[in-house]
């Protein structure tokens, strides 16, 4: 199991999460939720490696759009990465709520 998908790949598998998803969708809802603005390339180039790792699966193109899905590995993926960070966080933010106080 690939233990880190980089900050790009966790936005993609998070957009995933809430379900299959073509280029321009994941484009648009990462922007929403993350205000990150991925490009094509970038896109393309994070969806083939997560592909490689068996964390997302292309689906047959429904005309010009290629949907993506992510895999019951990549969901796990995703869990113990959003789980560490969210453990950072609270850390981080009791530490800065001590040093305020």
């Amino acid at each position: 199991m690939p233990t880190n998908p980089g900050e790009r790949g966790i936005l993609i598998l998070t957009s995933l999460a809430g379900g299959e998803k073509h280029g321009y969708a994941l484009m648009q809802d990462i922007e929403g939720f993350a205000g990150v603005k991925l490009g094509p390339g970038t896109l393309y180039g994070a969806l083939a490696r997560l592909e490689e790792d068996g964390l997302v699966s292309a689906l047959p193109a429904d005309q010009r759009r290629r949907p993506y899905r992510i895999t019951p590995e990549g969901s796990a993926v995703l869990e113990q990465e959003l789980s560490h960070s969210a453990k950072i966080a609270r850390i981080g933010l009791r530490r800065l709520s001590a040093a305020a106080g």
